[in-house]
């Protein structure tokens, strides 16, 4: 899928993202999701950034969960660049100690690779992941990314083969470093675990197909790919999906 994925992830153009600051005003213009009624009992989230982001990314939508009176937790990542199952292996400590304050399974929201690594933390933790919400992520093929994009990752990949810390390196693609990762990426989620799969067909950074997890349901929306942490129409599917009981 790899390179027909790519291709097509291409034929949206790239001056298409430049929509980020449109979609922000949109939020902010929303009186409804600019001040969103606090829930007496909120689900506590944990949230994972993209490619190349940190927790500041992601700032805007924290804000809204804390709102709404969730408990949100942060990845703790400055910039998401290491090596998939090093990435997991820190996310999984921040996790535990989110569940374990809150004394109740967390809601794991990702974005872009974040979602990724979001997926993974729910297949593997069964009991303190409740549900998983998949930002424009593509789980179904990492490397279903525009030709920038992905130019950018064989760059960081070299860094990481040269030694650099904290970044990934060619091996993580098929080598051993990351074959658990990549197992637990595609397998079905555990029985009672929700996973949801928001895309866009106008992302300009990442095939919509890829994005299409066969074990989520999948919302699709109108968004440039870094506005999705910002964009009305995905807080509306959040604001529905975090009212959801549990054991829906």
């Amino acid at each position: 899928m790899s390179e027909q994925a790519t291709s097509a992830a291409s034929r949206a153009p790239l001056w298409g993202e430049l929509r980020y600051s449109r979609e922000l005003l949109g939020l902010l213009a929303d009186p409804e999701l600019r001040s969103p009624r606090r829930r007496a009992h909120a689900q506590p989230v944990f949230l994972i950034p993209g490619l190349m982001a940190g927790d500041a990314s992601l700032t805007v939508l924290r804000s809204w969960l804390q709102r709404r009176g969730h408990r949100v937790s942060s990845s703790g990542m400055r910039v998401n660049v290491d090596c998939a199952e090093r990435g997991v292996g820190r996310l999984q400590a921040h996790l535990q100690a989110s569940a374990s304050r809150c004394s109740e399974p967390v809601v794991v929201i990702g974005q872009s690779r974040g979602g990724a690594l979001a997926r993974v933390l729910a297949v593997r933790n069964p009991q303190i992941v409740s549900t998983v919400v998949m930002l424009g992520s593509p789980v179904r093929d990492s490397l279903a990314v525009a030709p920038s994009v992905l130019q950018t990752v064989r760059w960081l990949a070299r860094l990481g083969d040269l030694g650099l810390p904290g970044v990934l390196s060619s091996s993580c693609k098929d080598g051993s470093c990351c074959a658990s990762f990549r197992a637990d990426l595609t397998a079905p989620l555990p029985d009672g675990t929700r996973a949801i799969a928001i895309h866009s067909r106008s992302d300009a950074i990442v095939d919509w197909r890829a994005c299409l997890d066969p074990h989520a349901d999948h919302v699709e929306v109108d968004s440039s790919h870094c506005g999705m942490s910002v964009h009305p129409a995905v807080y509306r599917a959040l604001d529905g999906l975090l009212e959801l009981p549990l054991t829906a």
